[in-house]
């Protein structure tokens, strides 16, 4: 049952994101669109209620928990980013706002980049690791609970082989070939920046 919602709540992922750009930029409903995309935050909810319900019932903890676990971490982590992309595509194809800017490929920005994508992978094992250790007290001694630590040292490792990977960015630094690092440092600019120039480009 756990790996079944787990699924369910993945598709329901897209599919509330896919309603709720659809309304704001097609159907121009925008507290229509502000709701649906509100609505995201509830599968996790459901997710964690679901989990907790199954060890509450007597459930044998298992890996189908930890995965519950490792997937409510990495939607924390990762969910509000990807809907702040897509939703800067959607606005870009389908209401002709500016496009949205890349990450930076090289350099000392990559390997900021590099760094703030690691933090979001630390959240999400944090948060992880937190919810598995409540299930490991909940469940107490009485119960088998390796499964769930085995998870535990998995988000743990997973933090740990990312941040050497976003570490890589920092120490070798990718060059940037000839005549591209004012383009790139165009790109890279700051949000309020971006936001600030795009009046101006509206008046001309």
């Amino acid at each position: 049952m756990v790996v079944a919602l787990i699924i369910a709540c993945e598709v329901g992922f897209w599919v509330l994101l896919a309603l709720g750009l659809g309304a704001r930029y097609l159907l121009k409903w925008r507290r229509t669109s502000v709701f649906l995309l509100l609505c995201e935050p509830v599968l996790e909810l459901v997710l964690f209620a679901v989990t907790a319900w199954d060890l509450k019932n007597g459930a044998e903890p298992g890996w189908e928990h930890g995965l519950a676990a490792l997937y409510i971490g990495c939607t924390v982590a990762y969910g509000p980013c990807t809907i702040r992309r897509l939703d800067g595509h959607a606005a870009h194809r389908l209401a002709g706002g500016p496009p949205p800017a890349k990450p930076p490929r090289h350099g000392m920005a990559r390997a900021a980049h590099e760094g703030r994508l690691w933090l979001r992978t630390l959240l999400g094992a944090a948060v992880a690791c937190a919810l598995l250790q409540g299930a490991v007290w909940y469940v107490g001694d009485q119960g088998e609970v390796s499964s769930l630590r085995a998870f535990q040292w998995t988000a743990l490792r997973a933090a740990g082989i990312h941040g050497l990977i976003a570490l890589t960015y920092l120490v070798w630094p990718k060059k940037a070939p000839a005549g591209t690092a004012s383009a790139e440092a165009g790109g890279s600019a700051p949000e309020g920046a971006r936001e600030t120039a795009r009046p101006a480009a509206t008046k001309r």
